[in-house]
């Protein structure tokens, strides 16, 4: 078997890099080692915790604002069963479509492991041990990567898990411990926190979502709070111990580890970081070489020091986001078909999927401080608009940054209902180079949530927003 170009990895780079160089003419393949296609993002990632999101949010609003809204209901539970079942569901549908894809444009698939027998050459062991080899002009990495497991948390699948198993509980916990305040973390917690479950967060850093803007983060904070997460920043794990029904968790305050606590809990969630998943793929092999945090080295256009053989996504640095990788595997395709394009990291939107929902491009106030750029900023926040109030939505604001003396947008931070959508309009414009002031000029329809960008526009402009 010869392919132009051969994909290891089916997540969301590796399939959109596959796609395109289909698209591109090239006689392409893709290695998966799993039964379904996908990865982690759409097998125990992206989508399914969007599913459990969008279902706990529904019993929370049944339980909390139905009334409100003069809706009355009788007792309700979870079904905590069913719930998993339709997770599973959407899965299901979004992986078979990923293989419809393949079909549709005629890449191969070759479910098993790929690993390099040398640069052109790729072994294929299957399941059952058996193996096949792939020979290939071009390759592209698309490994993904693996939650962080640290050997003293004692990661056991049962009692201490991570992301991965805590999308399979069919029975909402009692008390649930969870390591790290990051994305994931903090997107699983407001799962079961919805559901019920106590939720306790350990994080070390002093702030949640580090990394991101703080005004972003402190509110995000006072919404989980009211949610009923329990927050320990500034703290760190020292130990965790797990039962056959519980597990419990060593705390230490940061600067001062002779204070100590412990917290039981039904489970412990590691939620720390992942690192990229190269496990056996035969880089030795090839003389392909890693970071100090085992990413692949690769230059301005994604190839690595063996050309030919590029990678993407969560195996190079960068962040890990779906998106990301997937931008980067059009990137490859059409470079190695002559293109020349292009990739704006500066410009690739993270968001939370908490509610309020968390939104960002672009750059911070820390980041612009570091760097020595003059910025002004302007906010808004979302309980001064009619169309929070009338959805009952009105935790959150928008937060935009523009350059001091030219009024470029520099970055846009939100906090509210449907940021994640809201914040493609500032991906938009900055990728055009405007200013605030066009941010503020633009017609917003009312009544909508994206009137707050307006007017934070507004305030970043000259500090004039109209309904505050």
């Amino acid at each position: 078997m010869a392919y132009d170009v051969t994909v290891i990895g089916s997540g969301p780079g590796g399939y959109v890099a596959a796609i395109r160089c289909a698209q591109l003419g090239m006689k392409t393949a893709i290695i998966e080692k799993y039964s379904t296609l996908g990865g982690t993002c759409l097998n125990v990632g992206c989508i399914p915790s969007k599913a459990l999101l969008d279902s706990s949010e529904h019993y929370h609003n049944l339980q909390h604002t139905f009334e409100e809204h003069g809706i009355k209901v009788g007792s309700a539970k979870v079904d905590m069963a069913q719930m998993i079942k339709r997770k599973n569901g959407v899965v299901s549908q979004t992986c078979d479509g990923v293989k419809y894809l393949m079909g549709k444009n005629k890449i191969d698939v070759h479910h098993g492991h790929g690993s390099f027998v040398s640069a052109k050459e790729i072994k294929v062991t299957k399941e059952d041990g058996s193996h096949e080899t792939i020979q290939t002009d071009k390759v592209i990495i698309a490994t993904g990567s693996k939650p962080i497991t640290p050997e003293a948390f004692k990661y056991d699948k049962k009692r201490v898990i991570t992301s991965t198993e805590a999308l399979m509980i069919d029975k909402v916990p009692k008390r649930m411990v969870i390591v790290g305040a990051g994305v994931i973390g903090l997107e699983l917690g407001s799962v079961y926190a919805r559901l019920g479950t106590e939720v306790e967060v350990v994080e070390f850093q002093k702030s949640i979502l580090a990394g991101m803007d703080k005004d972003a983060s402190k509110e995000l904070k006072k919404s989980l709070k009211k949610l009923g997460i329990k927050f320990h920043l500034s703290h760190m794990v020292t130990g965790v111990k797990a039962t056959a029904t519980k597990a419990t968790v060593s705390v230490a305050k940061r600067d001062d580890e002779t204070n100590t606590f412990e917290i039981d809990a039904d489970y412990c969630l590691i939620a720390i970081g992942r690192r990229a998943y190269t496990d056996n793929l035969g880089l030795e092999n090839v003389g392909i070489g890693k970071d100090d945090r085992g990413r692949i080295e690769v230059n301005g256009h994604l190839e690595t020091s063996v050309p030919g053989i590029y990678a993407i996504g969560d195996v190079i640095k960068g962040a890990m986001l779906a998106h990301k990788a997937e931008e980067e595997g059009m990137y490859v395709a059409e470079y190695m078909n002559g293109q020349k394009p292009h990739i704006d990291y500066n410009l690739i939107p993270g968001v939370v999927y908490t509610w309020p929902e968390v939104a960002a491009c672009g750059q911070t106030e820390d980041q612009l401080k570091e760097a020595g750029i003059p910025y002004k900023v302007g906010k808004f926040p979302y309980k001064a608009l009619g169309r929070a109030r009338a959805s009952m939505d009105i935790e959150g604001m928008v937060k935009v940054i523009a350059h001091k003396d030219t009024d470029e947008l520099l970055g846009v931070h939100m906090v509210g209902a449907r940021a994640a959508d809201m914040i493609m309009e500032a991906v938009a414009l900055m990728e055009f180079k405007a200013s605030a002031e066009d941010m503020a000029r633009i017609s917003h329809p009312h009544p909508t949530y994206t009137e707050a960008t307006k007017e934070a526009a507004l305030a970043a402009t000259e500090n004039r927003p109209i309904h505050i």
